[in-house]
C-alpha cells in the first residue's frame, strides 16, 4: 500500500465555511430534495506512519439543516424528522480507517441520529493539499454514503395517491470537506513568533 504523504501527518480542523456535509433524497417518487447542515464541526487526526491509527470526529448541529425552503426546514427539524429540540447534534466518530488504494480510504464508524447510533463504512478519497492565500494549508476529501433514514427513527412520510410516498426511505449523505491544519502542527515557529511581536 502506497505510503501518506507526509505533510497530511496531524491534526486537522474541518472549515464549515468550506465544506459541504449535504444529503439528497427523492421527493414524491419523482424529484430530488438537496440539502445541507450549516453548523459543523469537526476534527481529523492523521497518522502517516499507520494510517489505520488516523481518527475522525464530525458533530452536525441539527437546527442548521438547509434545503433552501423555510418552510420544510421547520418541518424537518421538528419530531416527524430530526426533531432539533431533542436531539440537537448529528455525530460522527470514526472507529477504523482503511486505506484501500492511494487516495481512497473507507471510514468507519459510529453515526448517532435523533438518540440512535449505527457503524457505517464511508468511502474518502483524498483529493490534495494546498496552501490558501492565508497561509493555511488545506486538505480536500469527499465521499458519499447511503443510509436508511428508518434506521434511525426517522420515519415519518405521506402516502401518494400513485401507491408511492412523499419521501423516499433511502437517503444519500454528501461529503466534501475542507479541512485547515492546526497551526500547532502546520506552523508552530510563526505562531510563536506571532505572540512575541
Amino acid at each position: 500500500m502506497p505510503e501518506l504523504d507526509s505533510s497530511l501527518a496531524g491534526e486537522w480542523r474541518i472549515d464549515p465555511a468550506h465544506t459541504r456535509l449535504g444529503f439528497s433524497t427523492r421527493h414524491a417518487m419523482v424529484t430530488k430534495v438537496r440539502g445541507a447542515f450549516n453548523d459543523v464541526d469537526g476534527v481529523i487526526n492523521v497518522d502517516v506512519d499507520e494510517p489505520t491509527n488516523s481518527s475522525v470526529s464530525v458533530t452536525i448541529k441539527v437546527a442548521s439543516i438547509d434545503t433552501r425552503n423555510a418552510q420544510r426546514d421547520e418541518h424537518l427539524r421538528t419530531n416527524d424528522f430530526f426533531d432539533a429540540p431533542h436531539y440537537p447534534e448529528i455525530t460522527f466518530v470514526s472507529k477504523r480507517i482503511d486505506q484501500v488504494e492511494e487516495n481512497s480510504f473507507i471510514v468507519n464508524g459510529d453515526l448517532t441520529i435523533r438518540g440512535v447510533t449505527k457503524e457505517i463504512a464511508v468511502p474518502i478519497e483524498f483529493i490534495g493539499i494546498e496552501t490558501d492565500p492565508f497561509g493555511n494549508m488545506r486538505a480536500g476529501f469527499e465521499g458519499s454514503r447511503r443510509i436508511d433514514r428508518k434506521d434511525f427513527g426517522v420515519n415519518w412520510n405521506a402516502a401518494l395517491d400513485s401507491g408511492g410516498v412523499l419521501v423516499s426511505d433511502r437517503i444519500l449523505l454528501e461529503f466534501e470537506i475542507s479541512a485547515i491544519k492546526s497551526a500547532v502542527d502546520a506552523g508552530g515557529a510563526e505562531q510563536a513568533q506571532a505572540q512575541q511581536a
